[in-house]
């Protein structure tokens, strides 16, 4: 939120679905519940996400991605953005429309900030995107960002290294750095040497890095990634303060995949878990590595 009191405004460019939470479906309550304001831009319009195999609706074609937001910049908007969010890219057309959106956006803003979640694959799956788009992300997207939120593996990739020790991962983050974002959230550290049954997240802002360990949960949602980015961008928005926004981002995230857990379902169990993300219970220690 704004300091002077007023909302924040964040446009978000992401998939949608009806039934489920992934993309927008899964970004935009989150940080509505946290007082935000937010605009959401459709890239697809499914039944559900693609991980049941089946699904139905349109993907959107570009230009009409394109069209929404130049409906928002002709009503004058542009300036009042605080943020622009992205996840996942279907298309290299949809990122050239997002790196248009961004340009247009600090042209009339020049202290709004561009949160890119650069969703490509895992360590377990590899890449499941089509192949054009990582090297899109890598080339073209990420440096215009200001904020990125890559799992350890889309990390690796985007820096030509293959980080899995703390330190190696610290230096993965600041490649990426080099590249353009100011900030780097590397949601999934899985090194060598952490505790059985844990799993971490870096932050790395500025001079300093910060990286909090949680149980890890025996549970892989669709979705829990959309989320992560969102509730990051929002707090460390609010807060300007890297530490903060990860702890209250872990709580969060941890109470939602517990929650989904718990109750046997397959969905995120997203507003269910409101309060927590709302008021994070801050149980998990965020320690300083540099």
């Amino acid at each position: 939120m704004r300091q002077n009191g007023q909302v924040s405004n964040i446009i978000s460019i992401q998939s949608a679905v009806a039934y489920g939470h992934v993309g927008n479906s899964a970004a935009v309550f989150p940080m509505q519940r946290l007082g935000v304001e937010v605009w959401p831009v459709y890239t697809v319009n499914f039944s559900n996400h693609t991980g049941y195999g089946e699904w139905r609706g349109p993907v959107l074609p570009a230009d009409d991605v394109r069209a929404v937001i130049q409906g928002i910049e002709e009503r004058g908007a542009f300036p009042t953005v605080d943020a622009v969010l992205s996840g996942y890219q279907g298309g290299e057309e949809i990122g050239d429309v997002i790196i248009d959106a961004v340009a247009r956006v600090k042209a009339a803003n020049p202290k709004a900030v561009y949160a890119c979640d650069p969703v490509m694959g895992n360590a377990k799956s590899g890449c499941f995107v089509h192949p054009a788009i990582p090297v899109l992300l890598r080339e073209r997207v990420v440096p215009v960002a200001d904020i990125i939120t890559p799992n350890q593996f889309e990390l690796g990739f985007l820096t030509h290294t293959e980080p899995q020790s703390l330190e190696e991962t610290l230096e993965s983050a600041d490649k990426a750095r080099e590249m353009g974002p100011s900030t780097v959230l590397v949601t999934s550290v899985l090194r060598p040497d952490r505790p059985a049954d844990t799993i971490e997240m870096l932050a790395v802002h500025g001079d300093e890095a910060f990286i909090v360990q949680t149980p890890q949960l025996p549970i892989k949602c669709n979705g829990s990634g959309d989320v992560t980015a969102a509730l990051f961008t929002t707090h460390l928005l609010e807060t300007g303060q890297a530490d903060v926004a990860l702890a209250r981002t872990v709580s969060s995230v941890y109470a939602l995949l517990k929650r989904t857990m718990d109750s046997g379902q397959r969905e995120l169990q997203l507003v269910q878990s409101q309060e927590e993300i709302a008021h994070p219970a801050m149980e998990f220690e965020v320690r300083k590595v540099r």
